[in-house]
């Protein structure tokens, strides 16, 4: 009988310390658990993975008060130069262009304004913060270094650079899109002998939204004086470099400074700005989250 009081307790005693093994192994997957759930938990942002976008972006996210940079890090920031993240957000870097296409994804994207129209978002009434109009990157007309005097791009330029185009913009973008020309004009330049030029045509690589738009307005310009604008979109930045390098196109209109100067460095190219048109205001929008709440 002894020997069965000693069996019976020996089992308990197993199955007690089985329990608790147990309990300390369901605790550890817990925590487990727990550490998991903070990680999916934690704000994810994208961001263009260029690098004067991405450094732009980094740069919103710091007016903002959400990140604080290197302060030596400028218009060539990346993320390895974030000093404070209190948030702890991490960053998905990608092509700037499909940035809109990942923002159901993420819980935030800081998408270009050109890209963010071509989505259907309006920089001004849809993002949760916005770069001002200041901005350095302001968009340019670009030409192979050497035509920036032909009398074909002085055309092109005083068109752009007329009152008709600054109008057409603000009325057209209603501040998604800013003009920069400080002084519009008639649209013409009185130095370019316009009989000449009767029957030329300039060709200009233009991304869709807005570039390609505010050149319709350009080619109405020019048409008055019987040169034709031939327009050919495209959705990345770096084939209308490529383009106008090589000599097929006559100028662009897709970037803005920064850009072309680190892809002039990148690439070897010899490309000059003419003239700087617009700022698209770069903005923070709501994926995942469609308040600033998170970020609080």
């Amino acid at each position: 009988m002894k020997k069965l009081v000693s069996i019976i307790l020996a089992a308990i005693t197993v199955t007690t310390v089985a329990a608790a093994f147990a309990g300390c192994s369901s605790d550890n997957n817990s925590g487990s658990s727990a550490s998991s759930n903070t990680s999916t938990n934690s704000i994810t942002i994208a961001v263009p993975n260029d690098t004067t976008n991405e450094a732009r972006s980094l740069l919103l996210l710091q007016q903002l008060g959400y990140i604080k940079l290197d302060e030596n890090a400028g218009i060539t920031a990346t993320i390895k130069d974030i000093k404070e993240n209190p948030k702890n957000i991490k960053f998905n870097e990608v092509e700037a262009a499909q940035v809109p296409n990942v923002l159901q994804d993420v819980d935030y994207a800081v998408i270009n304004s050109n890209y963010a129209l071509e989505a259907n978002l309006n920089p001004v009434k849809d993002s949760l913060g916005i770069e001002n109009s200041s901005s350095a990157y302001g968009n340019v007309i670009v030409v192979k270094e050497g035509n920036e005097k032909t009398d074909k791009i002085k055309a092109l330029k005083a068109a752009v650079e007329s009152k008709q185009v600054a109008d057409f913009i603000t009325k057209k973008y209603d501040g998604s899109v800013v003009s920069v020309v400080d002084n519009p004009t008639d649209g013409y330049d009185s130095s370019i002998d316009y009989n000449a030029l009767k029957g030329e045509k300039i060709t200009v690589a233009a991304s869709p939204t807005p570039h390609a738009e505010i050149l319709a307005e350009v080619k109405k310009i020019l048409a008055k004086k019987d040169i034709t604008l031939e327009v050919t979109e495209f959705t990345d930045y770096i084939q209308p470099n490529n383009v106008v390098e090589s000599g097929e196109f006559d100028a662009n209109y897709v970037e803005h400074k920064p850009y072309l100067d680190d892809f002039n460095q990148q690439n070897k190219t010899h490309l000059v700005v003419v003239t700087t048109v617009h700022v698209e205001p770069i903005g923070l929008y709501g994926g995942k989250q469609k308040t600033l709440d998170a970020l609080k």
